[in-house]
């Protein structure tokens, strides 16, 4: 799909001010952790951009919406601290309010579709969130929250459409361009719009020139469609679903069409390989929605080479099974791991002159499926699945013409 630049329009009247976040980042100082603004220096080899990253990933509940939680709560009122506040969030937003809530004394309710995973409601309750288990969507969970709101006296906290909460989010780039004030373009994860439009008001009030990319799943384009008046389809089971937003915020909509350059889109094979490499060359785990900024640099290098790009690793939270399925599919992508599917005769000796050929070629097989019944192949042929391992794909592209030299017919099973 095409990615066609904006044409921000003047701020003008802003929405948002860098004042309004010079005043979160006061307000919230010494209650979250200020992480560290990093140049890498194999990332940028790699992009051909020079890449800095913000580690919001090392927050305590690992991700940046600590910080727009901690503003909003810290701007109410006695009687609204008392009452206590409600949220509907399956994700970092709960944990963040939980945690921040419960710290300063405020009783926290967090609605949760009930297709929410278990871990997800223990990492909540475990920082003080009480959960409340309602409807198969978020939609649902969320019309339940605003319900409950009405009923108990509860403030709602939302997770991006707040101007407050925007405000805490642009701390980031407050402490991006303290550190690095060389950074030419901020690529910025987009979901409902409250990160992006709190560093862009900051970044640009601080630096009147500097870029703002966004950054979107190809699954989710939700502010991507509605800034650039498109009808574009959304959802799917995307690894970014901290940003996998079917419905952008009006605020945050208004806000980013002032300020941003572009929005861009990353594929699953992308944020996949972006999480990888994160954790392979920078020793950091992050969620997809973490490694979107990333994934979009390394998708379009031309747009960045040569500049001096400030990415955000906004969260690192990811279910460590899910991780390690990340992490082997990026092997088999780069011809690392590989599955071979090998047409042979079912007689005794037969896989052994197979296994002879990877032996030769050292190639290390991992596991091995015969296969007799399901195949319309004769009653006397089988076919036979190795998953093997080998230093890089040439080593494998060899075992392969050797077997097919030896007159084996075989096919490589490809990821999609």
């Amino acid at each position: 799909m095409e990615n066609v630049a904006l044409k921000p329009a003047m701020q003008g009247d802003s929405l948002l001010t860098l004042a309004d976040v010079r005043a979160a980042a006061e307000r919230i100082s010494g209650q979250v952790v200020r992480t560290p603004t990093l140049y890498s220096k194999t990332l940028s080899n790699i992009t051909g951009a020079d890449i800095w990253l913000k580690f919001e990933n090392l927050q305590f509940t690992a991700a940046y919406k600590e910080r727009g939680a901690l503003n909003a709560l810290l701007q109410l009122t006695e009687e609204q601290r008392s009452r206590g506040v409600i949220a509907a969030s399956a994700g970092n937003h709960a944990q963040g309010l939980s945690y921040h809530g419960t710290r300063l004394g405020m009783p926290v309710t967090i609605v949760m579709p009930r297709t929410t995973p278990t871990v997800k409601v223990m990492q909540t309750e475990s920082v003080g969130g009480k959960v409340v288990l309602e409807g198969e969507t978020f939609d649902e969970a969320y019309a339940h929250a605003r319900k409950l709101e009405g009923e108990l006296g509860l403030t709602f906290v939302h997770p991006f459409d707040d101007p407050r909460v925007a405000a805490g989010q642009g701390t980031v780039a407050l402490e991006m361009l303290e550190d690095a004030p060389e950074i030419e373009t901020l690529v910025v994860p987009i979901g409902g719009g409250g990160l992006l439009s709190g560093m862009g008001t900051a970044a640009r009030g601080i630096k009147p020139g500097i870029g703002l990319v966004g950054v979107q799943a190809q699954l989710f384009p939700s502010m991507y469609a509605k800034l650039k008046h498109l009808d574009l389809p959304c959802g799917g089971d995307t690894l970014a679903e901290g940003i996998a937003v079917k419905e952008p915020g009006e605020f945050t909509s208004k806000v980013l069409a002032n300020i941003v350059d572009d929005v861009v889109l990353v594929s699953e094979a992308a944020l996949e390989s972006a999480v990888a490499v994160l954790l392979q060359i920078e020793k950091t785990v992050v969620e997809g929605a973490g490694a979107a900024g990333l994934a979009a640099v390394m998708t379009h290098k031309k747009r960045f080479a040569g500049r001096k790009v400030g990415i955000v690793l906004c969260g690192g939270n990811i279910d460590t099974r899910l991780l390690a399925n990340v992490l082997l599919r990026d092997l088999a992508r780069s011809g690392r791991l590989g599955r071979l599917r090998i047409t042979l005769q079912d007689r005794p000796g037969a896989l052994f002159k197979v296994v002879e050929e990877f032996n030769r070629h050292q190639v290390n097989i991992l596991e091995v499926w015969h296969q007799r019944i399901f195949t319309s192949l004769p009653a006397k042929g089988l076919t036979a699945e190795i998953e093997c391992e080998a230093r890089d794909r040439e080593q494998i592209d060899r075992l392969v013409a050797g077997l097919r030299a030896k007159g084996y017919d075989l096919e490589q099973v490809e990821l999609g």
